[in-house]
Formats: structure tokens, sequence, C-alpha cells
């Protein structure tokens, strides 16, 4: 981003982003978290017609419609049983698509479901907008998650819709009164955030759900990590300093990755703590929290993990 001056550097060092992924301009979120899903079945040995749901968290789908789950559906080979859709969020996804998933087995509905979460943001931003060209990156992701009798978690999710246009894109639907795009940058079409407006919201509400979830489970030492969604890596060391979190129980990976959205939580799970999780059980407190503005949080005790080695596609920018 050398076209930025000294600007880069200063975004870089408040940021914490050195390096981020993006697609090729013939590859979607579907594409990756299908290879996501693809490996991982494969790595537990799960038929593909055991899977009873399958839920795609992104806000960058194939199509306005259908739903790109109901496509996914039908590239993985999933039985026709299986129900699924979309989930348009971002930030707060991967905590809401657990829910979700969770809920759903706890129904009855499902025994096995596929949680796909990921976006492809660099499809969406300005490439002359350095607040945003220079923090989003691409991923996907997918986890399975399926019935067990000792398996519990506990959620907080939340939501202020007064922040729906401090993160958006206002083109490409159906709201197309002249005023729709008022105030929030010269092109409808691409990502406009504002980033102060964002800061804000998040130093007055995550320390709350942090404080609740922590409160809830019985103290900060119950947990093993917190995982929080990667939204600025000054930010997040803000976050765990006010929160009295131990720095070593809060993995940062935006250095290496970027914003990737509902991806944040899933990419630090298999690139930062895959280790212990694949030893031993692991107490996890996840944070999720952005455009929405929607946030929300899981307190959840795993048991050794399958975790499926990241794929790296071309299209590193540095």
């Amino acid at each position: 981003m050398t076209r930025f001056g000294d600007k880069a550097a200063e975004i870089e060092k408040m940021t914490g982003v050195r390096q981020r992924h993006w697609v090729d301009d013939d590859m979607t979120t579907a594409d990756l978290c299908q290879r996501a899903a693809e490996r991982l079945l494969d790595q537990l040995g799960w038929e593909r017609d055991s899977v009873d749901a399958i839920f795609l968290v992104t806000q960058t789908p194939d199509f306005r419609l259908p739903a790109t789950a109901c496509a996914l559906q039908g590239r993985l080979g999933l039985g026709q049983h299986a129900l699924a859709f979309d989930v348009n969020l971002g930030c707060s996804g991967y905590p809401y698509g657990l829910w979700l998933a969770m809920t759903t087995i706890a129904s009855g509905t499902a025994r096995r479901v596929l949680l796909l979460a990921g976006d492809t943001i660099s499809r969406t931003v300005d490439p002359e907008d350095r607040s945003t060209v220079m923090l989003f990156g691409d991923a996907g992701t997918a986890t399975a998650v399926e019935a067990d009798a000792e398996g519990a978690a506990n959620f907080i999710l939340g939501t202020d819709g007064t922040g729906e246009r401090r993160l958006i894109i206002a083109g490409g639907a159906y709201r197309r009164s002249k005023d729709s795009a008022e105030g929030i940058g010269t092109n409808a079409d691409a990502l406009y955030m504002d980033g102060g407006a964002i800061f804000n919201f998040t130093l007055a509400t995550v320390p709350k759900l942090v404080s609740a979830t922590v409160e809830r489970a019985g103290g900060a030492e119950v947990f093993d990590a917190f995982l929080f969604h990667q939204a600025n890596a000054f930010m997040l060391r803000h976050l765990a300093k006010k929160s009295k979190l131990p720095s070593d129980r809060v993995p940062i990976n935006i250095d290496r990755f970027g914003n990737t959205s509902s991806a944040t939580i899933p990419l630090l799970m298999t690139t930062d703590i895959a280790e212990r999780l694949t030893s031993t059980k692991t107490r996890l407190g996840m944070f999720g929290f952005g455009v929405g503005f929607s946030w929300g949080s899981v307190d959840i005790m795993v048991n050794p993990l399958a975790c499926a080695e990241t794929i790296y596609f071309a299209g590193l920018h540095e």
C-alpha cells in the first residue's frame, strides 16, 4: 500500500495489520467454505448423508438469491433431508452461528450440523479508501457440531440497530430512496465504515459483555483462552487490559490475516491454539462484535477437537 505513503504506516500501527489474504476475482466465500468443509468432513470421517443442517454465516453470498447455503448443500453432496440457510451477520456471526447450531441440535431437529462462516470483504472495499482496504482480509471456515450429552455452552447475545449505517453497503439491495446513501461515502456499492463510531460502540459494549460472561462463569481464571473478533490490534489489547484478562490467553492474529469478519474466531482456533484444542479439554470465551450493531459471547467447554490444516490461496497482500 505504498500509494498511501506515510498514512499506510500510521494505519498499520493502529490496526496491527501487516498482511492479509485476498481471493482472486473468480473465487467467492462459498468456494472458500466449501474447501474448508470438504477437508473437515474427510478428516472427521463423517458421511455426507449424516449432516442434518448446514448454516452459512456470511455477508458476501454468491447471489442475492437463492441462499448460498442451499447451493453448498448440493456442492458438498449432503442429503436432501438437510436444512440449509444463510445468516446475514458479520463480526458477531460466529457466536450466533454456534448458538443456532446448538439450538438446532437441542431441539432434536439435527444431530450433526455444519457451520460455515466467512467473507470475501475484498470484493466490497473501495480501493481508494485506506480505512477499509488496508484492514480487511478474506477467509472461509467450517465447524462441525454434533450432539454431546456432556456438552454445554452459555450465550449472551445483543443488538443495537441504531448503528445500522455505521458499517454498511447501501447499494445493491432494495432501499433506493434518494437519501439512502447520504452520509456514507461516495460509492454506495462499496463498504463504508465509520471507524470512530465503531470504536466508541466497541468500548461502550464489549467490556460489559466480557464482564457479564466472566462473572457468570465464576471468574476469568476458569478460561483457557479468550477469543475476540479480530477487529483492530490496538482495540483488542485495550479491551483485554480493561477487562483484566491475562494477555497470554488472548491470542491475536490480525497482523497475519487482517479483519476477516465472521471467520476471525474460528481462524484463531485453527492457527493460534490448535495444538491445545487437539490435545485436551479447553474452556473458551468467544466474543464477536460489530456490524449491526450486533454482539455475542460464548462460554463453552470443548473436548479435544479435530483441527484441519489451514489452506492458503494466492493473494497475499502486504
